[in-house]
């Protein structure tokens, strides 16, 4: 049975993108995206992150360059790396859970701007981690969790439908 939201809804509309224009993405975009981010619920309102908006070609090439699946980096106008902060994940076992809910608010909200993005992430491996803290400088009360590749879409991606009601079971197993 054909689901109608399928055609209309925002969280069917998002794909990762990796081909995008070289027009740079807007600051009223990134805006948004940002206050979206902002927004994700935390455990007891940690909100345990913050963000560094790339948008230097140079230093989205050295970001494709040491991550292995963040090639599309290197045509991205801009990226969010979105971080945590030692201080509070410390007190907060579920920041994991919490970032994931900021990211894919970013996701949503550049899908609704018209931004292609695409999800990269960069925790728990070091050796991904390290390059992003010496390139960007990141203070050591902090430490890089993902980067979000942003663009504006070179092609309009195919909607798909996920939805596999083998995996769903109705109050138990």
């Amino acid at each position: 049975m054909e689901n109608n939201f399928l055609k209309d809804s925002l969280i069917y509309k998002r794909h990762s993108v990796r081909k995008y224009q070289p027009d740079p993405v807007k600051q009223e975009h990134l805006d948004h995206i940002l206050h979206a981010a902002m927004a994700a619920p935390s455990a007891h309102n940690s909100q345990p992150w913050a963000f560094v908006v790339i948008d230097d070609r140079k230093l989205l090439d050295a970001c494709a360059d040491f991550h292995k699946y963040g090639k599309m980096l290197f045509k991205a106008s801009a990226a969010i790396l979105v971080c945590a902060i030692r201080e509070v994940v410390k007190e907060n076992l579920f920041y994991q859970q919490d970032i994931g809910a900021a990211v894919e608010n970013i996701l949503l909200a550049a899908t609704e701007c018209g931004v292609g993005s695409c999800w990269c992430g960069i925790h728990p491996k070091p050796e991904i981690e390290k390059p992003y803290v010496e390139l960007l400088h990141i203070p050591e009360e902090y430490f890089p969790f993902a980067i979000v590749a942003l663009g504006y879409m070179n092609e309009e991606p195919l909607s798909s439908d996920r939805y596999d009601a083998s995996r769903v079971y109705h109050n138990g197993w």
